[in-house]
């Protein structure tokens, strides 16, 4: 069986996202499939892999902003931002902040915020991971970067107090390149404890959400019902948010060759998708670097 589309997958807990590829090259007899964007091993949630001819917009679906809904416990800081790593530092919460006081702070964090990564994290610093630095217990300057909040709010106007610590859960937006872990530490310190991410869920990349999702267990009954190519999105759904144009037959041939054309005059857009009269996305096409008024194709998709 050949599939072509783009799986919404429901990550489990304690897999890395390159371990679902994986389970799913040897589920579905196919080395054709990648993951379009890395989730912690604690993270659940969703996961859009592509299959097939649509691994040619996985690139495009890194760009989505993310939603999630995550858990911020303030009493105590971990070296890996999260509940799986080893405490640094802990302190008893005696003052309890309000839900008015919790709620002005989230609010602060909307708009651009400058970010430091994680030491536990995948960025590269001189060629290294910054985990693999971690591991080997040397510390390096991290790189600020600067991501976009778009919303966070109180899940349930409820902080909970566990022994000497509280927690409370929020929802967020955000743009590619958050981290999620080092917002809640940063909450955390605005709110003037230490603290860390106790649990996180994604729940929305970009299109797709937590409702579209399948698990393993139902994935492994798709295939022995020969039901999987049924539940595949297809390519075109990873590629709404470019502009779109569609193209008479003498274009599309043109297209499908590779040339370059003419800018679109309805279109002035660093990247749009160009379709066919029956509905079938041919290409995404960019403005030509060196030649003003004329565009050239970027990916070839049919």
């Amino acid at each position: 069986m050949v599939y072509n589309g783009i799986l919404p997958l429901l990550k489990p807990k304690g897999m890395t996202s390159h371990d679902c590829v994986f389970r799913l090259r040897k589920l579905l007899k196919t080395k054709k499939i990648g993951h379009t964007g890395t989730l912690d091993p604690d993270v659940t949630g969703v996961l859009p892999i592509c299959i097939g001819k649509a691994t040619k917009v996985a690139e495009y679906m890194t760009d989505y902003p993310k939603e999630y809904v995550g858990v911020v416990t303030l009493g105590s800081s971990t070296t890996t931002e999260d509940s799986s790593g080893e405490v640094v530092e802990q302190r008893n919460v005696d003052m309890i902040p309000t839900i008015e006081q919790v709620k002005q702070v989230l609010q602060a964090f909307i708009g651009e915020v400058d970010q430091v990564p994680p030491m536990y994290s995948a960025v590269k610093v001189k060629g290294k991971k910054l985990y693999e630095y971690a591991r080997a217990g040397i510390e390096v300057e991290r790189p600020i970067r600067r991501v976009y909040i778009y919303d966070i709010q109180l899940v349930e106007e409820e902080i909970k107090r566990i022994d000497n610590t509280v927690s409370f859960s929020f929802r967020v937006k955000c743009s590619k390149g958050t981290y999620v872990r080092t917002l809640a530490v940063d909450i955390g310190k605005k709110l003037g404890y230490p603290a860390h991410m106790s649990y996180l869920q994604r729940i929305a990349s970009g299109p797709f959400q937590l409702s579209d999702c399948f698990t393993f267990e139902q994935l492994e009954d798709m295939v022995e019902k020969n039901e999987v190519q049924n539940v595949l999105l297809p390519i075109e759904d990873a590629i709404k948010h470019f502009p779109t144009i569609v193209v008479d037959k003498v274009t599309e041939e043109k297209i499908r060759n590779g040339s370059v054309l003419p800018q679109f005059k309805s279109l002035d857009e660093n990247r749009f998708s160009v379709y066919n009269e029956d509905g079938v996305c041919l290409a995404i096409y960019q403005p030509h670097p060196t030649k003003q008024g004329l565009i050239k194709p970027e990916k070839m998709l049919s």
